[in-house]
C-alpha cells in the first residue's frame, strides 16, 4: 500500500528529528507539480513512488534535506527541472543529493557494457564517500521498485532483481543495514531463482511449523523467567529470510540439509542495556543447555566491522532440538537493523554533525574504521586501470558476503566468504603475509588454502625471514587485498 502525504508527515513526527513540516510540504507540492501526468509501470500515479521512498527515509530517522531529496530523487532525470532550479528553490546540500541519486541510479547489470558499468560504480562510490545520505536515498528506492517489480516489463524483471542482489543487497549489508539486506534479497529472489525459490518455500513451509511451534514454547518459558527476575525486555522469534536459507544450504557444512540449519527461527532478546544483554545470557543457559561445539559467540564484546553487535547461542530445547538465541539491547537492535541509517539519524538526534556527512572524517560513525572500504574503493579507480579486474575485485571483496575471523588475541577481521588463512594473514599485516610458515584454525593444523568460517580462531606460525609468497596463493585467496600484496612481492 502505497503511504500518502499525510502518511509520511505522521511519519515525520514519531521520529525525534527536528524537521521543518512547511519546507516538506513545499517539496512535496513541488514534486507532485513536476511528475504530473506521469505514471509507472503499475499505473499508479508518479507521485507515489517518491512519497514510498521519502516515508521509508523517515522512518529511518533521516534529516529533513534527506527526505526532501527522497521526494525530489527523479525529477532531474524524469522531468524538466534543472540542478540550478533545485538549488534555488531548496538550497545546494538537497540539489547535491538529488543529483548524486541519479548519478547512482545509473548503476544497471548489463553485460554487454562491463565499462559503462564499472565507471558508475565508481562514480556511486565516490557519491557514498562524499555524503552516505546519497546511497541510503537510493536503497530506500530500490526496495520501492522491488516491491513494485511484477509491474515492470518481463525482460527488465530479471536484470534489475539480479542487480539488487549482486550490488544493492551486499551494499546494504556491509552498510550493517540488515533489515533492508534481507528485504532486498527475498524480493529478488523469485525473480533470479525462479526453481530454487519454489524450492526453498516449500521447504520452509514444511519445516516452519514444527520449529515454530518449539520456539514459542522455548518463548513462553523464558518470558515467564526474565520477567520473574524483573528484566525489563521484548523477546520474540525471528525468521531467517527464504534467500539467506537458500545461500546457507550451499554450504559444504550444511551439504543441503536443513535439518543442519539451527537458526531457521531464533529467538530474539532485546533489553534495555549492554549489562541486561549477559545477565539474560545467565538465565537463557542456566534454563537451557548451550551446545558446546557450537558455543557463544559474543559479538557486544567483539562488535563485527560494520558495528553490528548481539550475543548469539544455541541452545538445546526441551524435544532435542537447537534453537539460536539472539540478545541485544535497544541501541543495538536500532544498528542491525538500520546500520549507517541508525548511526546517521544518531549523530543528527546528538547534534554530532552540522553539514552532510563526510566519510573520510568518519562522522557519522562511532570509528571511522567502518567507512574504510566506502573511501578505498573510491581511491581504486587511479590504482586499477583494467576495468575489468575492478569489476571481479568488486564481486569477490566488497560486494560478496562476508565471514568474520578472530585472531588469538579476539581481535576480529572482516574477510570475503571463502577466504582462506593466506588472506587473513594479509589482513593483519602485510608482513605477517610474507611470514607464513603454517595455519591454525580452531587450533588444528590446516593447508593454507583452507576455507574459513565466520566465527574461526586463525592462527599463523611465522617463519623467522621473509620470503616471497608461493604464486599459487593466487590461485586460492578471496580478497582484492591479499592479490594486490602477493602480486606485489612476487
Amino acid at each position: 500500500m502505497n503511504p500518502s502525504f499525510k502518511d509520511l508527515i505522521n511519519t515525520i513526527k514519531k521520529s525525534k528529528t527536528k524537521i521543518n513540516i512547511a519546507d516538506i510540504t513545499k517539496a512535496y507540492q513541488f514534486a507532485e507539480k513536476a511528475y504530473h501526468g506521469q505514471k509507472r509501470h503499475s499505473g499508479d500515479p508518479f507521485i507515489t513512488h517518491p512519497l514510498h521512498v521519502a516515508n521509508t527515509i523517515a522512518s529511518w530517522g533521516l534529516d529533513q534535506e534527506s527526505i526532501q531529496a527522497a521526494l525530489l530523487h527523479d525529477v532531474l532525470e524524469d522531468t524538466p527541472v534543472t540542478h540550478k532550479e533545485l538549488a534555488q528553490k531548496f538550497g545546494s546540500k538537497v540539489a547535491f543529493l538529488v543529483n548524486g541519486v541519479t548519478k547512482t541510479g545509473q548503476v544497471k547489470l548489463r553485460n554487454s557494457k562491463d565499462q559503462v558499468f564499472v565507471e558508475n560504480l565508481r562514480k556511486m562510490f565516490i557519491a557514498m564517500a562524499k555524503d552516505i545520505r546519497v546511497v541510503l536515498i537510493r536503497l530506500a528506492d530500490r526496495y520501492h521498485n522491488m516491491l513494485t517489480l511484477t509491474a515492470v516489463p518481463l525482460e527488465k524483471q530479471k536484470r534489475i532483481a539480479l542487480e539488487t542482489i549482486e550490488v544493492y543487497a551486499p551494499l546494504a549489508e556491509r552498510l550493517g543495514m540488515g533489515k533492508i539486506k534481507g528485504e532486498l534479497e527475498d524480493l529478488a529472489f523469485p525473480f533470479v531463482h525462479p526453481k530454487q525459490y519454489k524450492t526453498i518455500s516449500q521447504l520452509f513451509k514444511t519445516q516452519i511449523k514444527q520449529t515454530k511451534k518449539h520456539t514459542n514454547q522455548v518463548i513462553s518459558q523464558l518470558k515467564k523467567i526474565l520477567k520473574k527476575n524483573q528484566l525489563d525486555l521484548q523477546i520474540h522469534g525471528r525468521f531467517k529470510n527464504k534467500y539467506s536459507l537458500y545461500h546457507k544450504l550451499q554450504r559444504s557444512d550444511i551439504d543441503n540439509n536443513i535439518n543442519n540449519i539451527h537458526d531457521l527461527v531464533a529467538i530474539r532478546i532485546i533489553t534495555k542495556n549492554q549489562l541486561d544483554c549477559y545477565t539474560c545470557l545467565g538465565h537463557v543457559h542456566k534454563t537451557y543447555k548451550p551446545v558446546p561445539y557450537l558455543g557463544v559467540s559474543d559479538f557486544i564484546a567483539q562488535p563485527k566491522p560494520n558495528g553490528y553487535q548481539s550475543i548469539h547461542t544455541k541452545v538445546f530445547d526441551h524435544h532435542g532440538g537447537v534453537v539460536e538465541v539472539q540478545i541485544r539491547s535497544q541501541d543495538m537492535h536500532s544498528q542491525a537493523e538500520l546500520g549507517a541509517a541508525a548511526h546517521y539519524a544518531y549523530s543528527q538526534a546528538k547534534k554530532y554533525t552540522k553539514d552532510s556527512i563526510a566519510l573520510e572524517k568518519g562522522t557519522a560513525f562511532k570509528s571511522p574504521k567502518k567507512t574504510e572500504w566506502i573511501c578505498q574503493l573510491a581511491r581504486w579507480q587511479d590504482q586499477v586501470a583494467d576495468s575489468k579486474e575492478f569489476k571481479t575485485s568488486l564481486t569477490l571483496d566488497t560486494l560478496s558476503h562476508r565471514i568474520y575471523i578472530f585472531s588469538p588475541k579476539g581481535d576480529v577481521y572482516d574477510l570475503p566468504e571463502g577466504a582462506t588463512p593466506v588472506d587473513f594473514a594479509f589482513a593483519v599485516h602485510s608482513d605477517l603475509g610474507l611470514h607464513i610458515q603454517r595455519a591454525k584454525v580452531n587450533q588444528k593444523l590446516v593447508s593454507l588454502s583452507h576455507p574459513l568460517k565466520s566465527g574461526d580462531v586463525v592462527e599463523i606460525e611465522k617463519t623467522k625471514k621473509k620470503r616471497k609468497p608461493n604464486r599459487d596463493w593466487l590461485q586460492f585467496v578471496k580478497s582484492s587485498q591479499a592479490k594486490a600484496k602477493i602480486r606485489k612481492a612476487l
